[in-house]
């Protein structure tokens, strides 16, 4: 770069303090600044385009590589797809053939658990919280009140 000293700027000061003249230089001083910090924000901005165009190269190519894995993904599931496809019709195939005998085997009826439902059941056994205390059944709030009210000394 140009190498610039404080003794060439108070030469070049003198100068045009004799050329241009008192009246005139801060004038000038003025427009040299703001074309000066014109000229800093437009390779500023140029920078920043040139980084944005860079950036987005990379996400370009990020993209490209992520699509890529993304087809490569899809064909593997394609393939493992078909060839489950292939393995099931023939099991199909061998359970349809003529050797089955569904006159004679019969299958099994669905049987129902008998789950209760609506019935929450805990993991805690009912042996443990009968021995520590714990409330097994709920009560409303009316029985709560009417197990908890006081009694009548008299009757």
């Amino acid at each position: 770069m140009i190498d610039i000293g404080v003794t060439k700027l108070a030469i070049i000061g003198a100068i045009a303090l004799v050329v241009i003249g008192p009246e005139k230089l801060p004038g000038l001083a003025k427009t040299v600044g703001t074309l000066l910090g014109r000229a800093r924000r437009y390779v500023a901005d140029v920078k920043a385009e040139v980084n944005r165009s860079m950036e987005l190269d990379e996400l370009k190519k990020m993209r490209d590589t992520v699509e890529n894995a993304a087809r490569d993904v899809e064909t593997t599931i394609q393939t493992s797809a078909s060839d489950f496809e292939k393995t099931w019709t023939e099991a199909t195939d061998l359970a349809a053939s003529p050797t089955w005998d569904e006159a004679n085997t019969k299958a099994p009826e669905y049987k129902h658990p008998n789950k209760k439902w609506r019935l929450k059941q805990g993991a805690t056994p009912h042996w443990y919280k009968a021995r520590t205390g714990t409330r097994t059944k709920a009560l409303s709030g009316a029985a709560r009140v009417a197990r908890f009210r006081p009694r009548k000394m008299g009757s």
